[in-house]
């Protein structure tokens, strides 16, 4: 139900407002009752904007009615679809009855009329036809439609009474449906007539609509008879409505219209052109489908093309072009007027232009330029005969620019475009300027081959028609060395023969000017590798052996999956997909010819030198490198001393100093300099080369690398005026960036797949499935004994099948001696156990297994299946006592299982139990289970298959290696796989002693700085899963990376660390300045836009979406290095596969993707998510929600919310829950919170109820709850466990279905949330001085462990904390500001000295951040994993998952509102009312926003990606009021976030009654 904000008086109804009519036929007839019924019906569309409005309101209220069908918790539809039938058999019988009456009633008409009786004889046999047709025209019989049409067309072309005319037009109306007969009796020039005649604007209305139902059928006989011109001669004289409905008409002729007969049309134009300037969304698009239509049709004659251009259409087109996020066009309208432009440049001279001098080149380079390539650039793929929106600009902008000579003969040429340029070479000299740098950065952002190759087409033609001078000026600010260095990395030879041309071009045009910077850059290297890739294999620059030059599509022209040629890209007259398109124009040797004449006419020299590549500042590099290398090898596996040490860091600062001493280098000379191996190796201590270290070097290997973390951020973090840019670690993560731009080549894999076929798959779960399946032939391997063969021939397997799946398949039907002890156990055949073999024997027991793998289940069961049989795979148990658990609608272990099977399950299951550490490994949905080893080895072309792989991702990742461009479509899927099985090995025990065991506490005694760098583990075993080699250059980019990423994120501990031990060692003689805040480098400089823009465009494949089947690089560098991705990017990766998999495993269906962040509204509606509403009370919100959660927060169904005693729910009242218990876990008394003192001793009934929120400034943290005092009261400490369970069930319940908390919570539980260990250096994040303090003493100890170890340190009194002795501080082992707290368990007045300072400060951050608040910790993590998998939200880091859940907050600027803000229904961008409106929002303080926010959404905050990413948009519409509009309030439907606003009189009354609206209208919601 659409709800509204209640407001303090109740509005009155709202009132019409008059009608726009020029003259009225109401004068001249009055209808009686039936034909005042029948007109409101036939008028329905010429409503005022008040009732569209109103109407739209409808419809909205319709689609966001709970954002869809709400699932009941009872079962009453049958009894409804009952009623359903018996109401449509009753109404079918009354037709039928009415249509036997009604064919008496038009034989006595059709006399009537053919009588030639008087007008009211007429009138009254009209008017009772009118009534007959209403019901029954679509079941009116031929025969009857031949009597009548002739008669009323007659009346309608020569009646004079204006009465018999409207009826006579109305009936023709009602008659449509048998349009055929009125077209053979002439209706249509008879309703022209009476249109170019206008007069009577009632009939001339009545006209329209009938022209436009005739149109849909009838074009070609509309355009013979003039309709056009006779719908839009008088379209000014009509209301919004009618002409929406006369555009329609026009639209639906141009649809069809012949190429032969475009001339009334073209007479049309400059109407049309007037029309595009209008307001009215709707008729704005049917303006420009109409034009659209029409250059589609004359593009072939320029002739035509040059009439379009005099009536003002290319400015039209422009403007609303230029307009971009801000067009009220949809999409594929905006899409087309880009092409109209295209088509007009293309055949006409004076389109370009006009073009050319409107300066068309900026608004496209703004367009283009305000697209963040990282996140939201649209697909670049071509799909069906539409493209998309980027391509078809760049298609606009290869048209604006002559077409290149591809012959001797064609240079001699001179096209008409290239006169425009050479007449007025300022127009190229503004194309240039303004379209160079957004080509190079297009393309650098990794954007898929089309678009690729359009950009250097573009490039190519600019380099090529301009003079030197220019093209100097053109590329002096672009680094075009580099860029072309990077174009040649594509291994498309489409591609590789644009980026030789344009070398060739600079080359030829500028000789010499480039030469260096080609060197340096490695483009002659690149050349000279397409030649001799063996001369180039000391290099590790891609472009050596490793290059492939793809033969585009023409090795798979026969396939019909395979997107055309890059030779048509640019084509505007040929399907994307058309044969004719699929058989490429270039020779099989046409680069490397280009390569080689390159070679020898402008390199040759460059090419002989043997060192070629090789600049000086890369010698230096390589040196410095070379050495760093050398030393930390042959310091392996022995003792370093701090001298050695010294040595390597005097080294590293030397190699940093080269990289940011702002010499310019480049990605070549940085990728041949070896600084990233040497690093790599340096901060690992050679574990990177070693793989795995052992247990004796645990402690060795922990301080060294922990000492040279250290040193290197001491480096590599120093700024000197506080700015990162110029710190060392920016410059290298930028030139990492760059060189993994260049060397990365995960694939981009998208599916070209009919529309969903229902088909069965065998595996896993033996049903039908809307998605395609594999095909698959299992072997047993050469050589296998142990395993008998498979008899199947070819098995069908879902795509997301994991390995795991398919041996609980396979294995019993190829072990035989196991179905048959098995058989014993129970007394059952062999066959009757094949399926509880898979169940039991060889995986942890879960009932959901039981359920899938039988083969004859209902189709609820099926559904269910579907639902929840796989949720165990990714979703760890909340409590891990048992070893049975079921996350599902309910949880019974067992209850359909009967004795004996429990028997053999516990026989047959070698380790069932499942710990608590298994538990915490939980999340990952590949074959991880602790409790049962694979018994299978699979192979596939004689390789192993990765288990941690899909199958469908194992079949992609080897065909990748086979063929490299790899095209999912018909043949995919057709082809059968051979995969051989052989008995797996036994697993050995893992060792877990390189971070356990009492070396561990050894090491920690004497380095704590591990603890306090969570990534160190990495550096140990140095393993990075992204299917990359180790030897991979851009395998050891990826941990270089990732080292840097932590180092930035944990800067503050470590550059705090650095302090701490100059104090300790004698080089800091104070404690001042311990505590270190300096610059960091921006998370966004870590995101890699080539790998964002390439996962983005791998999600909008809906198959890999819907299956969960994305190439393995997408899972596993997202688990790995999810910092490479944006943070949107990350959101929509965190939406799609893992709330669509905790939802219910994956999609069946694939859906459309959206590229906007929206939290909830795309993930719940388009994967077809159950939803339940439940009632709660408002003032007692925790209560209803704990109660919620009991019920729901297990189930896989969007939860949705209505209040006791009020009507409202949907969207806007459970937004407003959400809040709500935001609020409620933040009140004072709950005893959660540090700074709520409540004693807890006290009984939960004696605390004072709204006692005020929590004050916390840096964010709501655990109260730390001790132990080992007696003075608590049990229960209310089990009341504060009870709430952090739901705590977490609320939090991980709003993450699921997309909703924003307003909870502010500090960035150290956030840590907390995400599994990471809090230490001494996060409780400044918590309490500032209290940190400051600990840091201070712990200082003092290291000062005095340093004195004791025999270091001649200068004298200082360690023992004084400034300038006061330790005792003389009077501290007691109590917690500071929670004197119940006790320490120790010892003496209750054990005072502090500096012999037990250490176990004070150990002490204190034990119970801050560890013991002390353990327990919370673990009942939120408890809570949250009832819903999903915690470990599901570590591709955030704590800054991230605090916008992922409580939304944006950042101020709105004007542009802002303007282009996120919908103006409907009266209101345009421009009305004076919202205009104030906007100054008011911007004006308003930060509460006064929160509050209107939540007035209007129901949540006082935007979700993350703010309003761009509010779904629905907020629409703000007019009001109309039934009085004076300064008296009535705003008011809304939350639900459609939709804002219904009276036009105020001024701007000071719409602020006095907006601010009284959204601060009294809070609190309930009801209908208005």
């Amino acid at each position: 139900m659409m709800d509204n904000r209640s407001r303090k008086r109740e509005e009155l109804s709202d009132q019409l407002p008059a009608d726009k009519r020029v003259c009225s036929s109401a004068d001249v007839i009055k209808p009686g009752s039936s034909n005042s019924s029948v007109q409101t019906q036939m008028n329905s569309t010429s409503e005022s904007p008040d009732c569209e409005m109103e109407a739209t309101s409808s419809s909205a209220s319709v689609s966001g009615r709970s954002e869809g069908d709400v699932e009941k918790d009872y079962s009453s539809g049958s009894d409804d679809m009952d009623d359903s039938d018996e109401r449509h058999r009753s109404i079918r019988a009354y037709y039928n009855g009415r249509l036997s009456v009604d064919q008496g009633k038009i034989r006595k008409i059709v006399s009537s009329l053919e009588e030639k009786a008087g007008p009211d004889s007429q009138l009254a046999a009209l008017t009772e036809l009118c009534d007959v047709l209403s019901f029954s025209a679509e079941e009116l019989p031929s025969s009857s439609a031949n009597l009548l049409a002739p008669l009323i067309v007659t009346l309608a072309k020569d009646g004079n009474n204006p009465d018999v005319i409207l009826l006579s037009v109305r009936c023709i109306t009602y008659l449509c449906e048998s349009s055929e007969v009125l077209v053979q009796h002439d209706v249509v020039p008879a309703l022209c007539a009476r249109l170019l005649n206008i007069e009577y604007l009632d009939v001339a209305e009545q006209c329209l609509q009938a022209l436009e139902k005739i149109s849909r059928e009838h074009p070609l006989a509309c355009l013979e008879a003039g309709v056009i011109m006779a719908a839009l001669n008088y379209i000014d004289f009509f209301c919004t409505s009618i002409q929406r409905v006369a555009l329609s008409t026009v639209a639906n002729i141009c649809k069809e219209l012949p190429s032969d007969r475009t001339s009334p049309l073209m007479e049309a134009v400059p109407i049309l052109c007037n029309l595009l300037q209008y307001e009215d969304q709707k008729l704005v698009e049917s303006v420009a489908i109409c034009l659209i239509q029409i250059v589609d049709r004359v593009k072939h004659s320029s002739e035509m093309l040059d009439g379009l251009c005099k009536h003002g259409l290319i400015h039209q087109a422009v403007h609303h072009i230029e307009l971009n996020g801000r067009s009220p066009l949809s999409q594929s309208v905006y899409i087309g007027l880009i092409g109209l432009l295209s088509k007009l440049a293309s055949g006409s001279v004076a389109a370009v232009r006009t073009l050319l001098e409107l300066n068309i080149s900026s608004m496209l380079k703004n367009i283009l330029s305000s697209y963040d390539h990282a996140r939201g650039m649209p697909s670049f793929v071509v799909s069906g005969e539409q493209s998309n929106q980027v391509h078809e600009f760049m298609k606009l902008l290869n048209e604006l620019l002559p077409p290149l000579p591809r012959n001797i003969e064609d240079a001699l040429l001179t096209s008409d475009k290239e006169k425009i340029l050479g007449d007025q070479p300022e127009l190229l000299q503004q194309f240039g300027v303004n379209i160079l740098p957004v080509m190079i950065e297009v393309v650098s952002s990794g954007v898929n081959l089309y678009v690729c190759y359009c950009c250097l087409s573009i490039i190519n033609k600019l380099v090529y028609f301009s003079e030197p001078d220019m093209l100097l000026e053109f590329l002096k600010n672009t680094n075009i060395s580099s860029f072309l260095a990077g174009a040649f990395t594509r291994k498309d030879r489409h591609v590789l023969i644009l980026v030789l041309e344009i070398v060739e071009n600079i080359t030829k045009k500028l000789p010499g000017v480039f030469l260096e910077s080609f060197i340096k850059e490695g483009v002659v290297y690149a050349i000279d590798a397409l030649l001799t890739p063996e001369s180039c294999s000391e290099f590790s620059f891609p472009m050596s052996s490793s290059i492939k030059i793809s033969s585009g599509s023409n090795h798979k022209a026969a396939s019909k999956d395979v997107p055309k040629c890059l030779c048509y890209a640019f084509d505007v007259d040929q399907s994307p997909l058309s044969s004719d398109t699929s058989v490429c124009k270039l020779k099989e040797d046409c680069v490397t010819t280009l390569a080689k004449h390159i070679k020898v006419s402008y390199f040759a020299t460059e090419s002989q030198s043997s060192g070629i590549g090789l600049t000086e500042t890369l010698q230096k590099l390589r040196n410095l490198s070379a050495l760093l290398t050398d030393e930390v090898l042959s310091l392996m596996n022995k003792e370093i001393c701090d001298q050695q040490e010294e040595n390597l860091s005097h080294i590293l600062s030397q190699i940093l100093a080269v990289l940011s001493a702002g010499e310019y280098m480049s990605t070549f000379e940085f990728i041949e300099s070896g600084i990233v191996k040497s690093l790599v190796t340096y901060l690992s201590n050679c574990h990177y080369i070693r793989g795995e270290i052992n247990s004796h070097s645990n402690i060795h290997s922990f301080n060294v690398i922990l000492k040279r973390l250290e040193m290197f951020a001491r480096f590599s973090l120093s700024a000197t005026d506080r700015n990162w840019e110029g710190m060392p670690i920016a410059v290298l993560i930028k030139k990492l960036q760059s060189a993994l731009a260049s060397l990365e080549d995960f694939p981009v894999i998208l599916s070209h797949v009919a529309k969903p076929r229902n088909t069965h798959a065998t595996i896993p779960f033996g049903r039908s499935t809307l998605t395609p399946s594999l095909k698959v032939h299992f072997v047993r391997q050469e050589g296998e004994m142990g395993l008998s063969d498979f008899t199947a021939n070819v098995v069908t397997v879902e795509p997301f099948s994991t390995l795991n799946d398919i041996e609980k398949y396979l294995l019993p039907k190829v072990s035989t001696q196991r179905a048959e002890h098995l058989s014993k156990l129970v007394g059952q055949s062999t066959d009757q156990l094949k399926d509880l073999t898979v169940q039991g024997s060889f995986s942890s027991p879960k009932v959901e297994d039981q359920n899938v793998m039988q083969t004859n289940s209902s189709s609820s069961e099926v559904a269910n299946v579907e639902q929840d049989g796989r949720a165990n795979v990714s979703t760890p148990t909340a409590e891990c006592q048992t070893p049975v658990t079921v996350e599902g609608d309910q949880q019974h272990p067992h209850a359909d299982t009967s004795s004996k099977l429990q028997d053999l399950v516990n026989a047959t299951t070698s380790n069932a139990a499942v710990s608590k550490e298994d538990c915490k490994e939980g999340g990952s949905t590949s074959y991880t289970s602790k409790d049962a080893s694979p018994k299978l080895i699979f192979y596939l072309k004689g390789k192993p298959i990765d288990r941690e792989l899909t199958f469908y991702q194992a079949i992609l990742q080897q065909k990748f290696k086979e063929e490299h461009d790899v095209v999912v479509g018909t043949g995919f899927w057709n082809e059968v796989y051979e995969v051989a099985y052989g008995k797996a090995a036994e697993p050995k025990s893992k060792s877990q002693e390189c971070f356990n065991g009492p070396e561990l506490s050894s090491a920690r005694d004497n380095y704590t700085l591990w603890q306090n760098v969570p990534f160190f583990r990495s550096l140990l075993v140095s393993e990075l899963r992204c299917g990359l080699e180790k030897s991979d250059l851009a395998y050891e980019i990826l941990f270089l990376l990732k080292i840097l990423e932590g180092v930035n994120r944990f800067a503050f501990n470590l550059m705090s660390q650095v302090q701490r031990h100059a104090f300790s060692s004698g080089e800091k003689q104070d404690l001042e300045n311990l505590v270190v805040i300096g610059p960091t480098v921006p998370p966004t400089e870590f995101v890699n836009i080539k790998l964002t823009e390439k996962l983005e465009q791998q999600m909008r494949d809906p198959l890999a979406v819907s299956t969960g089947s994305m190439p393995s690089w997408c899972n596993q560098l997202m688990i790995t290095c999810p910092f490479l991705f944006g943070f949107d990017a990350r959101c929509k990766y965190f939406r799609q596969v893992v709330c669509s998999s905790s939802q219910g495993r994956y999609m069946l269906v694939p859906q459309a993707v959206n590229n906007s962040v929206s939290p909830a509204r795309r993930n719940s509606h388009a994967s077809g998510i159950r939803r339940k509403k439940f009632q709660v009370c408002r003032s007692d919100i925790l209560n209803s929600a704990t109660k919620m959660m009991d019920q729901h927060a297990r189930q896989k169904a969007v939860l949705e919310v209505e209040y006791d005693e009020e009507v409202g729910s949907g969207l806007g009242p459970t937004m407003e829950f959400y809040t709500l218990v935001s609020h409620g876990f933040q009140k004072v008394g709950l005893c959660m919170w540090r700074g709520d003192y409540t004693n807890l001793t006290v009984d939960k009934e004696s605390i004072i109820e709204d006692s005020g929120i929590v004050l916390a400034p840096l964010g709501l943290f655990p109260r730390p709850l001790s132990s080992l005092s007696n003075s608590f009261n049990e229960l209310r400490l089990v009341e504060v466990i009870k709430k952090f369970v739901l705590l977490g069930q609320i939090v991980a319940k709003a993450l699921q279905d997309g909703r924003v908390l307003d909870l502010f919570i500090s960035k150290a539980f956030y840590k907390l949330i995400l599994e990471q260990e809090l230490n001494i250096y996060d409780i400044h994040s918590i309490d500032p001085e209290l940190g400051r303090t600990l840091l201070e003493f712990q200082a003092l100890i290291d000062r005095k462990k340093a004195s004791h170890s025999g270091s001649e340190l200068p004298f200082i009194s360690y023992s004084c904390f400034r300038n006061t002795r330790i005792e003389d501080l009077w501290l007691d082992f109590t917690l500071p500001g929670y004197p119940d707290y006790m320490l120790s368990s010892g003496d209750e007045h054990k005072m502090v000295n500096f012999s037990n300072l250490e176990e004070y400060v150990s002490s204190i951050v034990d119970a801050t951040v560890k013991s002390g608040i353990s327990r919370q910790v673990e009942a939120f993590r408890s809570g949250f994993n009832q819903v999903f998998p915690l470990k599901n939200l570590q591709i955030f880091t704590e800054v991230e998952l605090e916008r992922l859940l409580c939304g944006e907050q950042d101020a709105w600027t004007s542009n802002e509102l303007l282009e996120h803000i919908k103006f409907d229904h009266g209101y345009t961008a421009s009305s004076p009312p919202i205009i104030n409106l906007l100054e008011i929002i911007q004006e308003i303080d930060y509460d006064q926003k929160r509050a209107f926010l939540q007035f209007v959404t129901g949540a006082p905050r935007l979700p993350p990606g703010g309003l761009a990413a509010l779904n629905p948009q907020l629409t703000v519409v007019r009001k109309h009021c039934s009085e004076c509009a300064d008296g009535d309030l705003p008011s809304v439907m939350t639900c459609a976030n939709y804002l219904k606003l009276p036009p105020y009189s001024s701007k000071e009354r719409m602020r006095e009654r907006l601010l009284f609206a959204i601060t009294e209208g809070q609190g309930s919601f009801h209908l208005s």
